[in-house]
C-alpha cells in the first residue's frame, strides 16, 4: 500500500515538473519581439504629393453636422382628443340655438390644435450628430493631395517615408535590430 502511494506520488512530481518545464518555453504568439522598440523622430520636411484629377470625376465629401433628435412621448393623439372634448364642451357653453352647434365645432377644432401644440412641445429632445455625405464634382485638371513624403530625423540619422498622412512636428517610429547576415 505504501510503495503504491509512494509512486503514485513520484509520478504528480514528474508530471508537474514537466509541465514547468514546457510553460518556461512557450512564448505567447501575440507578444512582440524582444528587439522592436517604439520611439519618436523629429520631422524636418512634410512635402504634399499630388495627383491630376480626370475631367468629369467627382468625390465624395463627408461632415458631421450637429442635429436635435426629437422623443415623441407618445402622448399627442390624447392632447388632441383631450383639448377637442374640453374645446367642445366649452364651446357649446357659449351659443345658443345653431350657433350653439357652430361653437361646439369651432371649440372642439381649437381645443384640438391646442391639445396637440401642449402634447409636442412636451416631447423631449437631445443633441447628437450626423454624418452626411454629398458628390462634389471636380474641376477638369484640379489637383488632389494623395500622400506626403516626410522627411525625419532618428539619433542623428535622416530618413525619408511616404505616408497618407501629415505627422505634425514628431513621427512615431518603429525601431527593429537583427543581425545582418
Amino acid at each position: 500500500m505504501k510503495v503504491m502511494v509512494l509512486a503514485a506520488l513520484v509520478l504528480l512530481l514528474a508530471g508537474i515538473q514537466a509541465s514547468a518545464q514546457d510553460r518556461d518555453y512557450e512564448r505567447p504568439a501575440a507578444a512582440p519581439p524582444d528587439n522592436v522598440r517604439f520611439a519618436w523622430a523629429d520631422v524636418l520636411r512634410v512635402d504634399p504629393v499630388y495627383e491630376r484629377v480626370p475631367a468629369g470625376s467627382a468625390h465624395e465629401e463627408c461632415e458631421d453636422v450637429p442635429v436635435d433628435h426629437r422623443v415623441d412621448n407618445g402622448n399627442r393623439a390624447a392632447g388632441t382628443v383631450l383639448g377637442a372634448i374640453v374645446g367642445g364642451v366649452l364651446g357649446s357653453t357659449v351659443g345658443k340655438g345653431d350657433g350653439r352647434t357652430a361653437a361646439t365645432v369651432a371649440g372642439a377644432v381649437a381645443g384640438g390644435a391646442v391639445g396637440n401644440n401642449i402634447a409636442k412641445n412636451n416631447d423631449q429632445y437631445y443633441p447628437a450628430t450626423q454624418r452626411q455625405c454629398r458628390m462634389v464634382q471636380d474641376e477638369p485638371g484640379a489637383r488632389r493631395i494623395v500622400a506626403y513624403d516626410v522627411e525625419y530625423r532618428y539619433r542623428g540619422d535622416v530618413y525619408m517615408s511616404r505616408l497618407n498622412y501629415d505627422p505634425g512636428d514628431r513621427l512615431r517610429v518603429r525601431v527593429s535590430i537583427g543581425p545582418a547576415e
